[in-house]
């Protein structure tokens, strides 16, 4: 795939779509294209936070580790990003993330990452936006969980 093929698939990720293309060009030129067969582990629960995931084609599942094993609480979709909130929190990985059919995928160094946050702030805004909707949702989940 063409660098400006990339850049064009970054501007469609509501995180990246405010950012100018000569900074998304850099990304994708700093970042890794990598793929994933189905069944595939892109990290999993407690790795080190050293990349954050821009799922370009194909889905991934999140699991989350339980005494009866892992449970689904998510699936991705093309233009989601995966694996930002460990290296925000500078914590371990909070999940399993497993491609769920053939997925190819943009990975994004941490440092490169950060460092796109302290240059456009409306990124670290969006960023929040996305983190204050998936507590909603875990809130939601919950709140269903301990009435049911």
């Amino acid at each position: 795939m063409l660098l400006k093929d990339e850049v064009g698939m970054l501007q469609r990720v509501p995180l990246f779509s405010g950012i100018e293309p000569a900074k998304l060009k850099l990304l994708a030129f700093t970042s890794d294209r990598v793929n994933y067969s189905a069944g595939q582990i892109l990290f999993r629960q407690g790795d080190e936070a050293d990349a954050a995931y821009v799922i370009l084609s194909g889905r991934a599942d999140i699991l989350v580790d339980s005494d009866s094993g892992p449970i689904k609480v998510a699936e991705l979709l093309p233009n989601s990003i995966v694996g930002e909130i460990a290296i925000l929190c500078n914590s371990s990985r909070t999940a399993t993330v497993r491609a769920a059919s053939d997925l190819e995928a943009l990975r994004i160094r941490k440092d490169h990452f950060l460092r796109l946050m302290k240059e456009f702030p409306e990124m670290t805004i969006e960023i929040l936006r996305v983190l204050a909707d998936r507590l909603s949702h875990t809130t939601a989940d919950l709140i269903d969980a301990r009435t049911a």
